[in-house]
């Protein structure tokens, strides 16, 4: 910060505000802080009675507000993300499609450890719609040494990218539904119908339905099947328990899958089951996905989708927010469950 002759003052950075009187008409600032002086200006800064100003040099090593922020954002977005130009020093980031929301939370805390910097988000893996805000960010003071904002780039370089929004890829899905009293008419199936619904909004197709009773034979037999027809995504419905009866989990791992975890600490969907073979997701379905809008479906699945590789650790990392409240009026995905 320096005091300057106002005619040398074009290209610096206005530190505070200056005001202008008409006696008998109004008061109010001519010029805003972090004003860009320019050859323009000098008459009315004049005609204020500024022969000198109290400015910021961006050539002595300082970068303004406004380009910081473009800076860091811009290093900080990666696939999927629209900047907004800069307002008082912020700027803004957008959804440009469809997705899923995908930020490196580790990346996030280095970089607001970085002095002056600050950058918040949304949750991520949440599914989100073109045009929603993202994330903002901007530096503390109107104007930063340059070292701040080089290190910023740094930390969002050394792991890019911050920020992103992964498309869902259009699976095909096959459908296994397990139990007797379905195989053999007894009751009527909900649970299919509930999760064709949830794919279809997701830009995926079903393949197919295949109904199976509790024989272990049958529901190996189904899914060797789907995968004979080209699914790319297999998910079985019902016994998904404990009960001697139900065959679910045992059958996934008898067709052969790999699987990364049974039982998630998330109510409703402790029950559930992740699986692949080879590189086709097998996922066992507790019968709460029926009943409840948001259950372990509607956290894992959008991610399976988005391309993420889900891992047990993730699975895990579900027990801090995997508790449903029950509200009576659910308003999900505006509430803190899988968060």
């Amino acid at each position: 910060m320096k005091t300057i002759n106002v005619q040398d003052a074009i290209g610096t950075v206005l530190c505070h505000d200056i005001t202008r009187i008409v006696p008998g008409d109004n008061k109010g600032p001519a010029f805003r802080r972090g004003h860009v002086v320019c050859k323009d200006d000098i008459p009315t800064l004049l005609d204020i009675g500024k022969e000198h100003l109290y400015v910021f040099d961006p050539e002595d090593g300082y970068v303004h507000e406004d380009d910081a922020a473009l800076r860091i954002a811009k290093a900080a977005a990666g696939p999927g993300i629209e900047l907004s130009l800069p307002t008082e020093g912020k700027i803004n980031l957008t959804a440009a499609y469809d997705g899923l929301i995908d930020i490196d939370t580790d990346t996030l805390f280095k970089l607001n450890s970085v002095k002056d910097v600050i950058f918040g988000t949304i949750h991520s893996n949440q599914l989100v719609k073109k045009g929603r805000g993202l994330a903002g960010t901007r530096v503390i003071p109107l104007v930063v040494p340059e070292e701040i904002v080089a290190e910023a780039e740094q930390v969002l370089r050394a792991n890019s990218p911050l920020i992103q929004v992964r498309p869902l890829k259009t699976c095909k899905v096959g459908v296994i539904t397990t139990g007797s009293e379905v195989f053999n008419g007894r009751i009527k199936d909900k649970f299919g119908p509930v999760v064709n619904k949830k794919f279809e909004g997701y830009g995926s197709t079903i393949l197919g339905q295949t109904f199976v009773s509790d024989q272990q034979e049958m529901t190996v037999q189904a899914i060797h099947d789907f995968i004979k027809q080209g699914a790319d995504f297999i998910v079985l419905t019902g016994g998904m328990s404990v009960d001697p009866d139900d065959q679910t989990p045992s059958s996934i791992r008898a067709a052969g899958a790999e699987v990364i975890t049974y039982g998630a600490p998330t109510f409703p969907g402790a029950m559930f089951m992740l699986a692949k073979i080879g590189d086709i997701p097998v996922v066992g379905l507790p019968g709460c996905v029926m009943y409840y809008k948001a259950s372990i479906f509607d956290l894992i699945i959008p991610r399976i989708l988005a391309g993420k590789e889900v891992s047990r650790d993730d699975i895990v990392a579900l027990g801090h927010g995997g508790y449903c409240e029950g509200c009576k009026e659910c308003r999900y995905p505006v509430c803190g469950f899988g968060k």
